[in-house]
């Protein structure tokens, strides 16, 4: 299991390029789809070859940078998304700072609205631009790949660059001691309270007693799923959704941290 994340400007194509690629709209909010722009992270998943991957697209407008930043934190790999018509943009360059800093040095970047550009020279300009802003960064190796999110054109040579690329990443380690950083808490009618986020460190399992930090509430896992299919055990790298007995969900809130019970201490 693998989980890749979008970076890049705003309008940039990042939502319709995972949807492209996965048949999934991660825009799911009413004002987003109102606004035409991304507000808060959304989440897909697709199968490369043998792995699942998960999908986090970020917002890409520097009032939601903060939502960018819980959105990245755990990925693999990145798609750096920069538009053939604009070329590099400002949340272009704070992006791709924000991945470096998190030592992100996984990744492609995909050149999109190809279909928007009738000038192939325009189109090489932009790739050297992009190539002198990527020299001095951990991403200076990232491929580049063309695509028309729109038309369909270079998906095919997208999917098997990202396939190659997650092929190269070994798997997450497994230290039995899982922690899932939480970017999302929201309640189910019939549920209760559910978070999610990307798992690491170990395994949780249905009936696991857990812990929340900084807070120390404590609560037990009734229900474990991966990509909308309910699991009796989550492993580390992939994307889970816990429902959670005893916890509240308005005693939770994004940044927050699960975990077994005395295994995290806040500093």
């Amino acid at each position: 299991m693998r989980v890749i994340g979008t970076a890049g400007h705003v309008d940039h194509g990042k939502s319709t390029l995972v949807q492209r690629l996965t048949g999934i709209d991660p825009d799911r909010l009413q004002e987003e789809k109102q606004r035409q722009m991304t507000i808060d992270l959304g989440f897909a998943w697709l199968t490369l070859g043998h792995i699942q991957v998960g999908v986090v697209d970020v917002p890409g407008h520097r009032d939601f940078i903060e939502n960018m930043l819980a959105g990245v934190g755990g990925i693999d790999a990145v798609m750096l998304v920069i538009a053939a018509d604009e070329g590099v943009m400002p949340q272009t360059r704070e992006h791709l700072a924000i991945l470096d800093l998190l030592g992100i040095e996984n990744g492609v970047v995909v050149l999109t609205k190809i279909d928007m550009v009738d000038d192939a020279e325009w189109l090489d300009l932009v790739e050297l631009d992009i190539q002198d802003l990527l020299a001095n960064t951990r991403l200076h190796q990232a491929p580049i790949v063309r695509v028309s999110a729109y038309t369909g054109q270079g998906i095919p040579q997208l999917v098997e660059t990202l396939t190659m690329l997650l092929n190269t990443i070994p798997p997450r380690p497994n230290y039995n001691q899982p922690r899932l950083p939480i970017d999302r808490v929201f309640t189910i009618s019939g549920f209760g309270t559910v978070v999610t986020g990307t798992l690491m460190g170990g395994t949780l399992r249905l009936g696991d007693d857990v812990e929340l930090q900084p807070s120390g509430i404590r609560g037990r896992i009734r229900g474990l799923q991966n990509y909308k299919q309910s699991v009796e055990i989550c492993y580390p790298g992939s994307r889970v959704a816990v429902n959670l007995t005893g916890v509240d969900k308005n005693d939770i809130q994004r940044g927050d941290v699960l975990s077994h019970p005395g295994q995290i201490k806040p500093s």
